[in-house]
């Protein structure tokens, strides 16, 4: 069964940027209510509770039917929850450095033009959904946006950096203005642990 574990840091050490009421709430309520849904519908299917949730978001075609579209959505929110805390940092103002910013350079020519690109993507995801750096099997770099709780696992692709444009994980703060969360999001972006992301993906 899937449990709710600690975030890295407190709730409040995101601040400006994102503030503590809202990773609250994010955590401590959206995120444990997708672990509880996920471990209801797989109660009667203990062979997939021992399995990982990657295992599980990477299979979802032999997943059994009656409970796809719930582990679909309760456990992408899950892994995606879980992946969207660890890429984010108190120790503000990292940049990407090493072979990752390298291969961010030479994909899409500069680290400002992948910022741009990448802001675009979560900024024009309609309704709700992530916006995703991904490592592809070709082993090349891809920006991409998901729909609701979709994850790029269950599309073949690895991803090392992602954000949430649901409403629930800026509203307070923001309100409409997602354009501004997705700019601000780059001051607490931990980018060394994208480039482990990025080293695992290779």
């Amino acid at each position: 069964m899937f449990t709710l574990t600690p975030l890295p840091y407190q709730y409040n050490a995101l601040e400006p940027f994102i503030d503590g009421e809202t990773m609250m709430f994010h955590h401590n309520k959206h995120h444990a209510v997708y672990i509880d849904n996920l471990n209801k519908a797989l109660e009667r299917y203990p062979e997939w509770q021992e399995k990982t949730i990657e295992e599980i978001i990477k299979n979802l075609n032999s997943i059994p039917e009656n409970i796809r579209p719930a582990v679909a959505n309760n456990g992408g929110g899950h892994l995606n929850h879980t992946f969207f805390w660890d890429i984010m940092t108190p120790v503000k103002g990292q940049k990407p450095e090493g072979e990752l910013l390298e291969t961010l350079i030479s994909t899409f020519g500069s680290v400002e033009e992948f910022m741009t690109q990448f802001e675009n993507a979560g900024l024009t995801r309609f309704g709700s959904g992530w916006a995703w750096l991904v490592v592809e099997e070709s082993k090349s770099l891809k920006i991409i946006s998901t729909a609701n709780q979709d994850s790029p696992l269950s599309l073949g692709m690895t991803p090392i950096l992602g954000v949430d444009v649901w409403e629930h994980a800026y509203y307070l703060k923001y309100q409409n203005r997602r354009v501004e969360y997705l700019k601000n999001f780059w001051n607490i972006v931990n980018f060394k642990q994208v480039e482990e992301n990025f080293k695992q993906a290779h």
